[in-house]
């Protein structure tokens, strides 16, 4: 009854938690060589593995909630299902989640410990998804980006003799995995390339582990396989003062988040050996938790202070400002909890959902944009809502135009995102 793992087995003589409780991890369902399991995934990357349950199995994990021990457990199974299952099996079980780093509980407590002591710790922010997202060699990487330029999927190489019309103050761009959105990414960076003077990006990641603090700042220079990308210290220290709040208290979210690195790669490949241009890595979890509370996102006040030292630090700045958005929209299908497969007519109805939308971002209106998430719950995840929402409100209302708007063709997991420059 042990689960499935890419890493090795429980060692043996270790007990199990006497009342085991989950941690908040993500859990969906997948296919292996003709079986059906429920994979377990850390999002914010504290263990490497993903642990495959076999439906045997999904009921005595489901009691793993902190409130049952193991005789308990028993007794809830006999109930429900009229089976016997050993003791041993159970507690089998929850060592094995437990030395993967699944469970709450002091070893998970001191694995936590070892790996944000280790990061807090070093000069810089490692590039965590460097040749497993998008390859660790430079010339390989820049070889892939230039390649995402090019027609028909892609917008066509960047000018750099462009007309200077209109130029770009902001930009939403994806954070979905290079391979599956790596030319949405290329509509709105040329955009960003051609028509864009600044010397200072403002980057807002969404924090898909969640934090009990609505922004994170980090002081650390972003690690690309291009070379780092530097975090101007000077704007960084004098925002987090004007906020009146710790805004380094979940640093450690930076570690293993996706949504801020993959834009310090792409300013990289733009910029490095054009001019010199620095960021401020801003991670943003509230907008979904205003939405649970019946709230709206200003109504708390860090946010308000927040957006309010920003626009501050920009002004008194006298640098050259401009706002990156890392966020992805809509998530459907089994992998996110949806019962069936995504037909092709659900994905039009998601694309029609998904512009009206891109309409309220287009118009710069982060009200209506709030709005239309939470007029249905967000039932379609879009995971972007705090760092589209903060965007939106840092550029006062400028309109956008977007530029690109896909969806990814998997009807197990449909991901949307787009691109719109401001």
């Amino acid at each position: 009854m042990s689960p499935t793992s890419g890493r090795t087995g429980p060692t043996s003589g270790r007990t199990g938690p006497r009342r085991p409780r989950l941690r908040g991890i993500e859990a969906f369902p997948v296919e292996h060589e003709g079986e059906r399991f429920l994979a377990l995934r850390d999002p914010a990357g504290y263990t490497p593995s993903v642990v495959m349950l076999p439906g045997a199995l999904l009921e005595i994990v489901s009691l793993f909630d902190g409130r049952h021990d193991v005789a308990e457990i028993q007794q809830a199974i006999l109930r429900h299902k009229g089976e016997v299952v050993e003791a041993a099996r159970i507690e089998e079980l929850a060592q094995a989640l437990d030395q993967h780093g699944f469970l709450e509980g002091p070893a998970f407590e001191a694995r936590r410990a070892e790996v944000d002591g280790t990061f807090l710790a070093a000069p810089t922010r490692p590039a965590g998804h460097a040749g497993g997202a998008y390859p660790a060699d430079g010339a390989a990487l820049r070889a892939m980006l230039d390649g995402f330029f090019v027609p028909p999927e892609g917008p066509g190489p960047i000018d750099g003799g462009g007309a200077r019309a209109k130029p770009v103050c902001a930009l939403i761009a994806p954070h979905i995995d290079f391979h599956r959105g790596g030319p949405a990414y290329a509509w709105g960076y040329r955009d960003l390339a051609e028509r864009c003077d600044a010397d200072l990006f403002v980057i807002f990641g969404t924090c898909h582990a969640g934090m009990r603090h609505p922004f994170a700042l980090t002081r650390k220079p972003y690690e690309t396989p291009l070379g780092a990308v530097a975090v101007d210290l000077e704007f960084v220290e004098r925002l987090s003062t004007r906020a009146g709040q710790d805004c380094f208290a979940a640093e450690r979210a930076h570690r293993n988040e996706h949504s801020i690195e993959f834009q310090a790669v792409f300013l990289r490949y733009l910029f490095a050996g054009r001019r010199e241009v620095t960021i401020v890595p801003v991670l943003t979890s509230f907008v979904h938790e205003a939405m649970v509370r019946g709230r709206r996102p200003e109504d708390e006040r860090r946010v308000a202070r927040f957006l309010d030292a920003l626009g501050e630090t920009v002004a008194a700045s006298g640098r050259r400002v401009a706002f990156v958005a890392g966020a992805d929209l809509a998530h459907v299908g089994p992998r996110f909890g949806d019962a069936g497969p995504v037909s092709p007519q659900e994905a039009a109805r998601l694309a029609v959902a998904d512009r009206a939308m891109l309409e309220a971002v287009t118009a710069g209106d982060a009200d209506a944009f709030f709005d239309d998430a939470a007029r249905d719950g967000d039932a379609r995840r879009v995971c972007g809502l705090s760092p589209i929402w903060t965007l939106l409100r840092a550029t006062g209302g400028a309109p956008g135009v977007l530029r690109r708007y896909a969806q990814t063709p998997d009807p197990q997991c449909v991901v949307t995102f787009a691109s719109v420059v401001f």
